[in-house]
This record gives C-alpha cells, structure tokens and sequence, in this order.
C-alpha cells in the first residue's frame, strides 16, 4: 500500500511577550514623565511591526495587577486577530483566586498569569504560604504561569520551579540580568539551576531596557544570550519584544533583528520554534 507522507504544519509565528495600555499616569505610575511610553499603545500600532517582521501574532502580557486588566486584554483580543493568547493578572494570595481563575479560565484566549514579582521588596515572596496555594490552582485551569524577577530573586524562582514540577512556567527577560556593566556571576550561574526543571521555559526579551539605552550594541547581549540557549536549548526558548517598553530604547525592528540575527547560526527548525513554535506550544495559542 503507497502510503503518502504528509509535511508537518509550519509553527505559528510568534512574539511571545508584549503589552497593550490605554495610557492614565494613575494606573501606569511606573512610566517615568517625558517617556516615549506616555501615550496609548494599542493593537493597531503593533500590528504592523508583526507584519514588517514575520510575524502572525503575539501574547499580550498584564501591565496592571487588576482583575479588569484581564479582562480587557480578552475584551481586546476578541476584537483584535494578532492577539493570540493573553497572559493576565489574578491575586494568587486572595481566598477567591479559585473563583477568579474560573471566571476567566473558559476563554479560549486566557493562557496564563503573571505577578510583578520584580517590584516585591521580599526577595521570597514566590515562597509565600498564600502565593503558592494560588500557584497550585493554575494546573487544574491548564494555565501558565510567566515569572518576573530580578536576579535577586532567583533563588526564590529555582524553589518555586522544583516545589511544582507538573507546574509549566516560562523566565520573562531572561531575569534582568545586569547586561550593562556586563556582570555574568551569579545570574549565569542561577539560570544553569533553574534551566534543569524541564517545566521552565525562558523568553529572549526585555534586554534592551537592561542595557546602555542610548549606547548599546550587538556584542553587549551575546554572552548573556549564549547562556540561556545554552542552559535552556532549543525547545525552551521563546522570542519575546517586551513592546512598546522596548521603546526606551530600541525600535521593534531594532529588537528582533537583535535576535534574527543571533540565532542565525541555529538551524532551520529550532528557528522556527524560537520564533513561535515554543510559545504557541506553551501557550496553547490560538
């Protein structure tokens, strides 16, 4: 019997890490006065930086920690085709973040959560009783969790990774790592720990912002990102902008050709899941 083999599906193109806001200096205090940052940045203006860059879409990431943020990323990806998956907000410390996760869960478009770990001045707050009673809820919602942190607190993320090894997390901005004055140690040595759980994923984004921004080049990234493709390989790691916060320093085009550029020297197939695979995978994206 003449059996025919069929090609297996091309990976949705992918930025895995990006936001939206409709701009109130009340509810975005972290937008420094005179930043670029100071406006509306809405789906039609991303939509053509996708497109310039290959891209069929991305996963719209909290700005705020507010329950309505979440709910008006759905509002705004069931208007807007290029968002492919939302990754929100819920307080996983509240006695209703089961109720809250089942509120938003059926969406077919809410994927995950993230907390602005970053800015808790409790380097162990990820290790916090009620914290992790609410990181023990995701998995029976199939939700993700993104982890925002500082090196600081990566001692912090490596417990948590090992706590909850059913649980499928994913490093944003590589932990922020002090790309400016090019400092390696610890972080190099943090991220080679917390790439052993195999539940973490890690995105290539947010660089930028932690290097010189108006000063930076090509050759500052590179022993930073040898570290992470070398720790996590290439099933584990995803292209993120972290758009329009980029801005601060880099255009969108800027920030991808970055990393067009570097993984240049992978093969045809780990691009591809860089580039989308890997997120949509993560994320289930639709």
């Amino acid at each position: 019997m003449f059996c025919l083999s069929l090609p297996l599906p091309v990976p949705m193109k992918l930025d895995s890490h990006q936001h939206f806001w409709s701009y109130d200096a009340r509810q975005y205090p972290w937008i420094a006065p005179g930043s670029p940052l100071q406006r509306d940045w809405l789906p039609p203006d991303l939509a053509p930086l996708l497109s310039a860059a290959g891209l069929e879409g991305c996963i719209a990431v909290q700005a705020r920690q507010t329950i309505d943020e979440s709910h008006w990323l759905l509002e705004l990806a069931e208007h807007h085709s290029i968002i492919k998956g939302v990754v929100g907000w819920v307080d996983l410390r509240s006695p209703d973040v089961e109720r809250d996760l089942a509120a938003l869960a059926p969406h077919p478009k809410f994927c995950g959560v993230r907390h602005v770990v970053q800015d808790e001045p409790d380097v162990n707050f990820m290790l916090g009783e009620e914290f992790q009673r609410g990181i023990g809820k995701l998995r029976a919602f199939k939700l993700t969790y993104d982890i925002l942190v500082y090196p600081r607190q990566l001692p912090a993320a490596i417990t948590l990774a090992k706590r909850f090894p059913e649980q499928p997390f994913v490093l944003d901005h590589i932990a922020k790592p002090p790309i400016m004055d090019g400092t390696l140690s610890p972080w190099r040595e943090q991220i080679r720990e917390l790439a052993k759980a195999p539940n973490v994923l890690c995105k290539v984004s947010g660089m930028v912002t932690e290097a010189d921004l108006a000063a930076w080049k090509p050759a500052d990234f590179k022993p930073f990102l040898d570290v992470v493709f070398e720790a996590f390989g290439e099933d584990r790691v995803m292209y993120g902008s972290d758009w329009p916060v980029c801005l601060r320093a880099a255009s969108y085009a800027q920030v991808h050709t970055l990393v067009d550029d570097y993984t240049r020297q992978m093969g045809a197939t780990a691009r591809e899941q860089f580039f989308g695979g890997n997120a949509t995978k993560f994320y289930h994206a639709k």
